[in-house]
């Protein structure tokens, strides 16, 4: 038997989801879709189902119902079983003709039980009883017409989409972002007969909005269930204000209190604020090929971590942009093709020049077994040396099968080089040296002038200058790498006029990007008004400020950056009391992270394994009580790390991921301890 690892734990779960969906009709939400899309593969699904005919099916209102030649459905849900999930499941079941009904839930009755308000000691009664599941399976039975026909409601743990065995994502989480300072705010609002909250510091599980703690208590029970495949018992650490309520509610979760007492091995599981550090989320830094990829190439639809590779170069359609959506396109997660799956994995801890000769060595060596024409060729790799090997592939049928995969990661390269994008990043590299440059010699508003003539309209603008989105993405690196700063005179002129040259740039653009339209609140360029678009400057400089004052709180560390060191090192390893470490980055990472902290344990570890999913646990008499670097030696003991990603909007809309945080935080970082 493998090792647990994140894998073993996502395909074990789904192997308990297939055993039920044997000529099923199978309705799936965006999460757990993603799940399967990493973790084992669409074709695993339809091999169960065992039609030939593709019953999957999006699970949303307007679904497509089941006729009578369709008496049986599994509904695989990443949610609570709870308002309008509940109707949507109502809807399609009642213009369907189902028998037989399954429901699967990523959320444990623990949870269903708080979400229904049942106190924890009532809760602590009803242990082996599932009233919450009960009732909705007569519910089902009762919206299929008989209350003899049947139904079943179960809970399987589908918290991950395994990107690689040191990486896994929580779909189901890619929006949950830690809380800045104007958060407080809306907290104090929600709760006017209460003590008014002063800052982030004050808030607790018990200041929250009931939506967010379900939040976090669904996530709390999926790394449970997570920590319990791996044999753990968790020790819990946290840094940043959400990280610190997730951590106390793992700390504190009923239903793990028996787990952790059979539990051989021990874990600590870390969270990290993602706002702590937004400057490597927005950076170009990171010499990875993956994170160029996942930054320029279109999204895949419904999907929060994988993109859309063209294939049309495969077909003998012309490759004109109207032939784009015939063909369906590829994608980067490759779960059922090994060879495939070694190149992913490759490309994903290896820096960019290297794995482009990867990508070049895997086409030329596939090509070989297939016998294939191949002409060597030495020397720099270009995007036309690599779409030559790729079009050996394109009129022999069984070559394209064998090595489908690896074609789709080939594509995705060679599109990616070849972008507009690509070749602004060193464009991006270089300003953002010369601003970390001006923010150790100059005051704010100095940078803010340097930028000001970059913001240019539409009409004003070639390839080489920034849009408007691009802009945005500097001011997040700039207010985040700053830090705490004096708000004086000249700083309120210099952000004025960056706001008014923004909102006059927004106003401008023929067309408003998904994200101008979220920032203005406006679906079209011709309802935005310079006061719209004024009133949206005003918020996100709020936005900004908040940024840059999210280490203010902190008794160490301040500061991401050190005035002339480039390199934004702190000089002390920070290292780990157990043996696995499990490290949850609250509101997403980079690949480039991803990559350096797989690197960081054996240099600071040599010989120790590598493992990357994650999380902890920890005792209540030493909650909020900060614990010294010196009294907590926890990353060079370490034999195994896990890492656990939420990559979510935070990182699609910045378009990168970071490096400079985990610096910051394994060199020096002092944690927040939470016992149970």
């Amino acid at each position: 038997m493998s090792t647990p690892g994140v894998l073993s734990f996502t395909q074990q779960a789904w192997e308990q989801v297939l055993a039920k969906v044997k000529r099923a009709v199978v309705y799936l939400d965006a999460a757990c879709a993603e799940s399967l899309h990493w973790g084992c593969g669409s074709s695993r699904l339809l091999e169960a189902v065992g039609n030939s005919a593709c019953y999957l099916r999006e699970f949303e209102p307007a679904a497509v119902g089941g006729g009578a030649e369709h008496p049986k459905a599994v509904f695989v849900l990443s949610c609570l079983l709870k308002g309008r999930t509940v109707e949507t499941l109502r809807d399609i079941i009642c213009r369907s003709h189902f028998q037989y009904c399954v429901v699967v839930t990523a959320v444990n009755h623990a949870v269903h039980l708080t979400a229904n308000h049942v106190p924890p000691a009532a809760a602590a009664e009803l242990e082996g009883q599932q009233p919450v599941f009960e009732q909705l399976e007569e519910k089902l039975c009762e919206w299929m017409g008989n209350m003899n026909y049947t139904a079943e409601v179960l809970h399987v743990p589908l918290l991950l989409a395994p990107a690689a065995p040191h990486l896994a994502l929580t779909p189901a989480f890619a929006s949950l972002f830690p809380l800045l300072p104007q958060d407080v705010h809306i907290l104090n609002r929600a709760r006017p007969d209460k003590r008014r909250l002063g800052n982030l510091a004050e808030v607790d599980a018990t200041t929250l909005t009931p939506e967010l703690l379900l939040t976090i208590r669904c996530l709390v029970s999926g790394l449970s269930s997570l920590c319990e495949h791996l044999g753990v018992r968790e020790e819990c650490f946290a840094v940043g204000s959400l990280s610190r309520i997730i951590a106390a509610d793992l700390a504190n979760f009923a239903p793990a209190k028996n787990r952790r007492k059979t539990a051989t091995g021990r874990a600590s599981v870390v969270f990290v604020d993602r706002t702590l550090d937004l400057t490597g989320a927005v950076g170009h830094h990171g010499d990875n090929l993956v994170e160029k990829i996942l930054s320029v190439l279109p999204q895949l639809p419904g999907h929060t971590n994988d993109v859309m590779v063209n294939m049309v170069e495969l077909t003998a359609l012309q490759a004109e942009e109207e032939n784009q959506n015939i063909v369906a396109p590829g994608c980067l997660a490759q779960s059922n093709d090994p060879a495939a799956k070694a190149l992913w994995e490759a490309l994903l801890n290896t820096k960019h020049k290297e794995a482009v000769m990867e990508v070049r060595r895997h086409l030329v060596e596939a090509a070989s077994r297939e016998n294939l024409p191949i002409k060597m060729s030495m020397g720099r790799v270009t995007p036309g040396q690599l779409t030559s090997y790729i079009h050996l592939f394109k009129n022999n049928l069984k070559a394209l099968r064998n090595h489908c995969g690896l074609l789709q990661l080939g594509l995705a390269t060679v599109q990616t080089l070849k972008h507009l994008q690509t070749a602004k990043w060193d464009n991006f590299l270089a300003f953002e040296r010369l601003l970390l440059q001006s923010i150790g010699e100059s005051t704010m508003s100095v940078v803010l002038n340097q930028l000001l003539p970059m913001i240019k309209p539409s009409n004003q603008r070639t390839n080489d200058d920034y849009s408007p989105e691009e802009l945005l993405v500097l001011l997040i690196y700039i207010y985040s790498v700053s830090g705490e700063f004096s708000v004086d005179k000249d700083l309120g002129e210099g952000e004025e006029k960056v706001k008014k040259a923004l909102a006059q740039v927004f106003c401008e653009e023929s067309e408003l990007s998904p994200l101008l339209q979220k920032i203005t609140g406006c679906d079209s360029s011709i309802n935005l008004t310079f006061h719209k678009s004024r009133s949206a400057m005003d918020e996100l400089f709020t936005s900004l400020r908040d940024i840059a004052g999210a280490r203010n709180l902190m008794k160490q560390f301040k500061s991401v950056y050190v005035p002339g060191n480039h390199t934004h090192q702190v000089s002390r390893p920070h290292p780990s009391d157990h043996t696995l470490l499990i490290l949850f980055v609250v509101g997403g990472v980079t690949v480039s992270e991803a990559k350096m902290i797989k690197d960081l344990v054996p240099s600071l570890k040599p010989g120790a394994q590598r493992y990357v999913p994650g999380i902890p646990r920890g005792s209540a008499h030493d909650m909020g009580k900060e614990r010294r670097a010196s009294q907590t030696p926890w990353l060079s003991q370490n034999k195994q790390l896990v890492l656990l990603l939420t990559l979510g909007p935070c990182v699609r809309i910045c378009s990168r991921i970071s490096v400079l945080f985990f610096w910051f935080f394994f060199f020096g970082l002092t944690p927040w301890l939470v016992e149970s």
